[in-house]
């Protein structure tokens, strides 16, 4: 594998890891990407690794996170006062967290919209609607919602401070919201966090929740692309995974503090502007070697 590849696998997983959980289309910044520096693979492992890669952004949420996480805590562990939050596992020491389950049932039941929609399309929208058009018109249209959804929230106080706080009925309802990312170019951080925020959730519990739906419906597509590609892979192929995803999960890390250091202070705005002239720029550049092709 030649240090171009290795530089271009670079380029992919910082991008990756940077846009994956900002609300600014992460699919939207590969499809620019891998017409730029074109990935000298196959058409069929290029699909695994444009999703497979996501595993490493996966990763620095279940590590950022971890405690909120994990379920599981030692009795020894647990003060007098948080006991009434935990189930005893019989004789042994170790707790089950009852607000971490109920946040997992959740974040499950938010999931089932686009797991019972998404796995029959999966084919069907990989071949019809992976369209760099499609892609900016959804980035121009969900980066004029977001600064719809700021002027109208300006200076009401959300329903709903914190995660703990969202209802099993209104996560359902920001999962029927993620169903909408299936269109390539809408971002899924950016369908969860424009939803959740609609239904009346603070900035920073709609991006924390965000982050949680992301490990089952990530997972799950990479495991989905993985099985229909049969897990065949040469060595090159092994060594573009894994790098890919190692630097999206270190960039990923850093991402995610971002967002949520930003947003304490700051409104999703911004990203709407962004998503806005990202769009137009997609438009101007397909446009223009889609007319340089045919003219010449």
């Amino acid at each position: 594998m030649s240090i171009n590849e290795v530089l271009k696998v670079l380029v992919f997983g910082i991008v990756e890891g940077f846009t994956e959980w900002l609300p600014i289309s992460s699919t939207g910044h590969m499809i620019l990407l891998d017409d730029l520096i074109h990935l000298n693979v196959t058409e069929e492992f290029r699909e695994v690794f444009m999703v497979v890669i996501q595993l490493g952004a996966i990763l620095a949420v279940v590590l950022l996170y971890f405690k909120k996480l994990n379920p599981f805590v030692s009795q020894k562990n647990v003060r007098e006062r948080d006991m009434a939050n935990v189930w005893q596992l019989g004789p042994s020491s170790v707790m089950i967290k009852r607000h971490t389950m109920i946040l997992w049932l959740k974040v499950v039941i938010a999931c089932l919209p686009a797991a019972i929609i998404g796995i029959p399309l999966d084919d069907w929208m990989e071949a019809h609607l992976r369209s760099s058009y499609i892609v900016a018109a959804m980035l121009i249209l969900y980066g004029i919602l977001f600064i719809v959804v700021e002027n109208q929230n300006y200076g009401q106080r959300p329903r709903v401070e914190r995660t703990g706080q969202i209802s099993i009925r209104l996560a359902l309802y920001i999962g029927l919201f993620q169903v909408l990312s299936l269109v390539p170019g809408t971002s899924r951080s950016g369908a969860t966090i424009l939803g959740a925020m609609i239904l009346g959730c603070s900035r920073s519990a709609a991006a924390e929740f965000s982050f949680f739906l992301g490990i089952p419906v990530m997972f799950g597509a990479s495991l989905l692309k993985l099985f229909k590609f049969g897990f065949h892979f040469t060595g090159a192929e092994v060594f573009t995974l894994i790098f890919g995803m190692v630097v999206a999960f270190l960039v990923s890390v850093y991402s995610i503090k971002f967002l949520m250091s930003y947003i304490r202070g700051n409104d999703f705005k911004l990203f709407g502007y962004y998503r806005i002239a990202l769009g137009v720029l997609v438009i101007l550049y397909f446009g223009i070697k889609g007319a340089m092709a045919f003219f010449g």
